[in-house]
């Protein structure tokens, strides 16, 4: 959970920690890529208006490098345009969540995301067994 505003990144954590789910947080851009440096994540809910570096300029970082490149990116944003969106999409973000954030819609992208994480690194798994079958 990247956010640079503290109530709504312990609100959204919270939220996500009664269904059951660890959060990381990270309250910037610099201290969520160190971060992922260091944790292994399922999903990144990432703010995109914050000072110093953007939800764009992480979201670029995290798509250059190896081991964070296929974390699925929620962008979380007050933006709810176009632009914002496109310029989501261009960058490999994977949802979007308008804020104020439903809890509900939370809860489902999340969900979603992880879900299709696990299918995919199953599916990596699978192929990495046939492949050494020969």
């Amino acid at each position: 959970m990247v956010d640079d505003d503290e109530d709504s990144r312990r609100l959204l954590a919270h939220l996500l920690e009664r269904k059951g789910y660890a959060v990381v947080l990270a309250d910037g851009g610099a201290s969520a890529l160190s971060t992922l440096e260091k944790e292994e994540v399922d999903v990144v809910v990432l703010d995109v208006m914050m000072p110093i570096m953007d939800g764009f300029a992480v979201c670029r970082e995290l798509k250059k490098s190896p081991g964070t490149a296929s974390v699925p990116v929620i962008l979380l944003t007050a933006r709810d345009d176009m632009e914002t969106r496109a310029t989501g999409m261009k960058l490999g973000v994977s949802d979007f969540l308008a804020k104020p954030v439903n809890k509900e819609e939370l809860y489902v992208r999340v969900r979603t995301q992880i879900e299709g994480r696990q299918r995919a690194r199953q599916l990596e798994q699978t192929q990495r067994r046939v492949d050494s079958m020969g």
